[in-house]
């Protein structure tokens, strides 16, 4: 075992210097314990850097800030509202670039807390629930915290962490972070039954997280031989395993085995579904996301999520106006990868918003996410339109089309501004 402390005799300024890079574990391997202590004890290594990309806990506030400084890859879960004050400082990056700036020390990586399992019988721990970009953060830092909890699954992973790796350890029984299934609407159902098409047997699917990809994966019950290769999963995808839905048999690479860099799900189903379990394996970004590997993925099905779309197929998933909401995340990595397969890559969206503001627009408010020349399909609930081969005023039609009925009027003005032909 690695050297053990006390969590209520830890003190991080032992550890932590003034302006120290700290990176931890994202989403539901947040070391709760371990954060918790790095908020309270802030004051004690003024100037640190915290990298967190997602949480889906509530450790971190705004306030944190006067001692803390705060980076990560978008507003997700609660960094949402550290980034609506702005104690986030969000980096504009692909996933799969994430692991090489912090190999390069563009993302400071000096000391690195971990959630972990509790030892398998080599007396190796696992990374319990995400891994992406961990290990490259390891292989930097100067010093390795670890929270081990025997309530985090012990789950196959690219390369377990070793006992030598750890400089100190707590022992906790904190549950981990949980992520329920979202919740969909007959909204989502409709866009999930005009993809149908477009999700043959034996297609490999990559998939996020939120209420569209839960509608689409509910829809395929009646699919063969599907395989997943995906920077995240969630609880959906253990009743297609378990139905023989997924086999993923006929992906070209890792045959029989799920592949992903996080799981984002609850205890009681995904994480006593992978514990121990070699169907399912946890890989770092430079895995999951690289282009060299998803070449050897055949029929690659994509789907990712938009804040909004224009005409001409401009995808923004990060920001309207100032409001930093969402992320780059892995989008450009596996629409691109997606093509390259002969599979198609899918951007989801509900064709307007909760104040029935249309997604479709004819121009972003926000940066843009995936380039139009990238871009394949594009879904909501009144249709698809399939952008890829067609000019700019066929693309404009194509939209407009798919966009809310009581928004398809202005819509089709504003281009004509550009467009008079139209």
């Amino acid at each position: 075992m690695p050297r053990l402390v006390a969590l209520d005799e830890l003190d991080l300024s032992a550890y932590i210097r003034p302006g120290d890079g700290v990176v931890f574990g994202q989403g539901t391997a947040e070391p709760l314990s371990l954060t918790a202590k790095l908020a309270e004890q802030r004051r004690s290594y003024p100037g640190a850097q915290v990298f967190v990309p997602i949480t889906f806990s509530a450790t971190f506030d705004p306030k944190h800030a006067d001692c803390l400084r705060f980076r990560g890859t978008g507003g997700i879960g609660s960094m949402r509202k550290m980034a609506g004050s702005g104690a986030l400082d969000p980096i504009p990056c692909h996933i799969s670039a994430v692991e090489r700036l912090i190999a390069d020390g563009l993302i400071a990586s000096d000391v690195v807390m971990l959630l972990v399992s509790p030892p398998n019988e080599r007396g190796e721990y696992s990374l319990g629930l995400v891994n992406d970009y961990v290990r490259a953060a390891v292989s930097r830092a100067r010093v390795v915290i670890a929270e081990i909890s025997d309530q985090v699954p012990w789950v196959y992973c690219d390369q377990p962490l070793r006992e030598e790796e750890i400089t100190i350890a707590v022992r906790t029984d904190v549950a981990p972070a949980e992520l329920p299934t979202a919740a969909f609407s007959d909204r989502e159902r409709r866009i999930a039954a005009h993809l149908q098409p477009f999700i043959p047997d034996r297609a490999t699917l990559q998939v996020g997280i939120g209420a569209v990809p839960e509608a689409i994966l509910a829809s395929l019950a009646d699919r063969s031989g599907l395989g997943l290769h995906s920077g995240m999963l969630g609880d959906s995808v253990v009743d297609l395993i378990e139905r023989g839905v997924i086999t993923n048999a006929h992906k070209g690479i890792d045959p029989g085995v799920s592949i992903t860099g996080a799981l984002f799900g609850t205890r009681n189903k995904l994480y006593r579904f992978a514990h121990r379990n070699p169907a399912v394996r946890l890989c770092s970004t430079r895995y999951t996301h690289d282009l060299r590997t998803l070449s050897g993925v055949k029929n690659l099905v994509s789907f990712n999520s938009a804040l909004e779309v224009d005409l001409t197929g401009q995808v923004n998933a990060e920001a309207i106006g100032a409001n930093h909401i969402g992320a780059v995340g892995g989008q450009v990595d596996f629409v691109r990868a997606a093509v390259l397969s002969g599979g198609v890559s899918i951007i989801a969206l509900p064709a307007a918003g909760k104040k029935n503001e249309s997604r479709i627009v004819s121009a972003l408010s926000g940066p843009v996410t995936t380039a139009r020349s990238d871009v394949d399909l594009i879904a909501t609930e009144y249709g698809v339109a399939r952008l890829k081969g067609l000019g700019l005023r066929e693309r404009v039609r194509a939209m407009v089309a798919i966009a809310a009925p009581e928004h398809r009027d202005s819509l089709m003005r504003e281009a004509r501004q550009t467009w008079s032909d139209l």
